[in-house]
């Protein structure tokens, strides 16, 4: 890896994400030598992504080069990885490039999506964690629509015009917002001569009300807002298969070539820590961070399950945790080095948000819920602070407002095909 050796120690960040870039910025590399590894050399700003799927913001509109975020720092050191074990009886990591000796590990390598054993839905259906899956994604529904223009089956018609969402939560509740504005405000003037009517958005959610982690009043509006532009949404409702075609449901199928997976994350775990430490596709950590069982070793994030009596589940899986976390484990390292006690964490919810569409979007805060036009407003406001990069920030407004104005989503482009989904081999890198 060309990774120079030192008197200091080492600490080995594996993840760019929130919680990796928070900790690797704000680590004292006066004390330490800072390792940051992740498989792209950009950090995505994955509450965004959706918009990505949908036309609204180019991909390079949420993404930051991680050179530049640590431009200038001294003792810091990035590579682009896969990382393939961890071999906790030597501190060291194997990856594609080789090997490399730790005295702290972190590992924030975030969540992947799960697909509950579903062999069938994970080969079939479209997920959308990445920037990669996103344009994937935004390449398959033009695409379908091309098709649609072309086949003389109405039934064949049919299943590409449809598109069906599985997950009420933020992320399937967005994407659905987003293709409904796409079906009743872009595409009958992008198609005029297919007839858009014929379009169906499906949102299924499991549940008995959409954004079950939210205020009662945020589920209500949301799917008010979700039929306003003509999604149809259904409750109670639990996916069982999918060929590609027809969607198997506990009640009814729907024919569709396209199914887009909201459905649940996992974290996205790397092998070589014990069994014992892991539950549920998480790792187990204490309140400092570090995994059970080990002193040297620490998960924060989605890919971390820091449990106790009153939260059983641990924390929300969501990009407040991961900073936070990111933010008190770097102090923490500086206790360390020092010899001081390490403080514990707690999570500080400062509130949820989603947005459904132009002027829709509900928002609870701890001690005020909203939605509408002010909670879009506020919506997008957050959204735009916590974007990385002054660039990204700009870019991204200048696209909002035109859209705001125009309707006009202006990058329905079809750059990559979408050829299918790759079969996994045996060669294929590990887990991150």
């Amino acid at each position: 890896m060309n990774i120079p050796d030192t008197n200091l120690k080492r600490i080995v960040v594996i993840g760019g994400g929130f919680g990796g870039l928070r900790l690797a910025k704000k680590l004292s590399t006066k004390d330490y030598q800072v390792v940051l590894l992740d498989k792209h050399n950009y950090h995505a700003f994955q509450p965004l992504l959706y918009q990505v799927a949908t036309a609204g913001l180019e991909p390079d509109s949420i993404a930051h080069a991680i050179r530049q975020v640590f431009a200038g720092k001294d003792n810091f050191y990035f590579r682009i990885a896969n990382v393939n074990a961890i071999d906790t009886d030597h501190n060291s990591i194997t990856t594609n490039i080789g090997s490399i000796d730790f005295d702290y590990l972190v590992i924030a390598t975030g969540s992947d999506t799960n697909y509950y054993g579903n062999k069938n839905i994970e080969k079939n259906a479209m997920p959308m964690k990445s920037i990669p899956e996103a344009l994937d994604l935004r390449s398959l529904i033009l695409q379908n629509l091309e098709k649609a223009l072309l086949t003389n089956d109405l039934d064949e018609r049919s299943r590409l015009m449809n598109y069906v969402i599985v997950g009420g939560g933020p992320t399937g509740v967005e994407l659905a917002g987003a293709m409904g504005e796409l079906k009743k405000h872009v595409l009958p003037h992008d198609y005029p001569d297919l007839d858009i009517r014929r379009m169906n958005v499906h949102l299924i959610q499991g549940a008995d009300r959409l954004l079950p982690t939210m205020s009662q009043n945020a589920s209500d509006k949301a799917a008010k807002y979700l039929k306003d532009l003509g999604v149809q949404v259904w409750f109670n409702m639990m996916v069982k298969d999918y060929d590609g075609n027809v969607i198997t449901t506990d009640t009814r199928p729907f024919e569709a070539t396209t199914l887009i997976w909201a459905a649940g994350v996992k974290g996205s775990l790397i092998p070589g820590i014990d069994e014992s430490s892991i539950l549920g596709g998480r790792y187990l950590v204490n309140e400092f961070n570090q995994i059970q069982g080990y002193d040297d070793i620490f998960a924060l994030g989605d890919v971390a399950l820091m449990k106790s009596e009153e939260k059983p589940y641990g924390d929300p899986m969501v990009a407040q945790v991961a900073i936070q976390q990111g933010k008190l484990l770097a102090n923490n390292f500086d206790n360390l080095n020092e010899g001081k006690p390490m403080k514990p964490f707690s999570y500080k919810d400062k509130g949820s948000m989603a947005t459904i569409g132009r002027d829709k979007a509900v928002v609870d805060l701890p001690n005020w819920k909203f939605a509408g036009w002010f909670a879009w407003f506020v919506w997008m406001f957050v959204h735009l602070v916590s974007l990385v990069g002054f660039r990204n920030k700009v870019v991204a407004l200048m696209n909002w407002v035109i859209q705001y104005f125009q309707y006009n989503k202006s990058v329905r482009l079809i750059i990559r095909p979408y050829k299918g989904k790759k079969e996994p081999s045996e060669s294929d890198p590990a887990m991150f």
